[in-house]
């Protein structure tokens, strides 16, 4: 059994949790976050400046919560885990350095872990039902759109998992952004998914026909160009002939679908093709109550769901997923903690 502090600063949540492994279990007993939307919501997505000065100031007080809330110190735990890619520099570097300071302080052993080792790490948190593999993994967040085909459970999962794993990935925007972006086009405010999901109940998903990209059968790669062109279009005529707002409903169905609709024919072709035992979504838009919806009525084998509080940013994934690097010994030398630095991009 291990006890992890992990840290998560990559984007606009600040947030630190304590986990306990063991075996097959990954028990979050804190999570700690501060979410910076409403300090984004005037700007209409993300400022880095103002995320990087935001999580200086929060990180301390949002380590020192977790650890209350688990009823622990820094020194109880055996390892602290970090995010130090991919994501906004500035903001990484704040969690990167807090953490590798407390190790260096603590000569408790540092374990980076990449964001997105960190969402496939959340399907294994909290109460839901856990992956059977061999599992494709659809990865749906604000950043990145992606498909995995991983065969074996987190512990043999090599190092470069991410990169063996991947057999589809978004060319443009992620489906996350393509939710923000047309939301904020029909006036919503950020972050734009939740609330496009909301304005679709009742609404018909087949009122408007909006573009689908890449619909080549053997593609398992996605596209969301021209999305936005088209809603900005359709919405700008409705408005002229005064029938937006009655027709909101509908054109957020039809955007709603727009967006999922690739996401679930190509998880469940590779699924297929793979002959997958389930399928698991994980990210932000994993939330969608559409996304889910279609699955459960579409899907032939389990789909398989983070709870909701584990499906955006979070330090317990990033805790798990260091836990997993910890028990295989990938951590880093006590020589080296100081060098650890952050990188923006999301390649190894």
């Amino acid at each position: 059994m291990s006890i992890i502090l992990g840290i998560e600063t990559s984007c606009d949540e600040c947030s630190a949790s304590v986990l306990k492994h063991d075996g097959n279990q990954f028990v979050p007993l804190s999570v700690s976050t501060f979410s910076q939307i409403e300090l984004h919501q005037p700007f209409g997505g993300v400022v880095p400046e103002v995320a990087s000065r935001n999580h200086l100031e929060q990180i301390q007080p949002v380590v020192l919560e977790a650890l209350r809330q688990a009823q622990l110190r820094v020194e109880d735990c055996d390892a602290i885990s970090v995010t130090n890619r991919p994501g906004l520099i500035g903001a990484l570097l704040v969690g990167v350095t807090a953490a590798k300071s407390l190790a260096y302080a603590t000569r408790k052993p540092l374990v980076p872990v990449h964001h997105l080792e960190g969402h496939l790490m959340s399907a294994f948190l909290g109460n839901n039902s856990k992956p059977v593999f061999p599992a494709v993994f659809l990865m749906v967040s604000g950043g990145h759109t992606n498909l995995h085909y991983i065969e074996k459970p987190p512990l043999e999962w090599p190092t470069d998992v991410l990169k063996t794993s991947l057999l589809g990935h978004s060319l443009d925007d992620a489906a996350g952004e393509a939710f923000d972006k047309t939301a904020k086009l029909l006036g919503f405010p950020y972050p734009g998914g939740k609330w496009i999901d909301e304005h679709a109940r009742g609404g018909d998903p087949q009122a408007f026909a909006l573009p689908r990209g890449l619909k080549q059968k053997d593609s398992l790669d996605f596209s969301f160009s021209g999305l936005k062109t088209a809603v900005m279009l359709l919405a700008r005529q409705l408005q002229m002939d005064g029938a937006l707002e009655q027709a909101m409903p509908d054109l957020c169905a039809s955007v709603q679908e727009a967006i999922i609709d690739p996401l679930i024919r190509k998880a469940l072709m590779l699924a297929r093709e793979k002959q997958a035992k389930s399928i698991v979504i994980v990210g932000g838009v994993a939330a969608n109550s559409r996304l889910r919806a279609r699955f459960k009525e579409e899907a032939q084998i389990p789909v398989i769901y983070p709870d909701l509080q584990y499906c955006t940013d979070n330090a317990a994934m990033i805790a798990a997923a260091g836990a997993v690097r910890f028990a295989q010994g990938n951590g880093l030398k006590q020589s080296d903690y100081l060098k650890l630095n952050a990188f923006a991009i999301a390649e190894n």
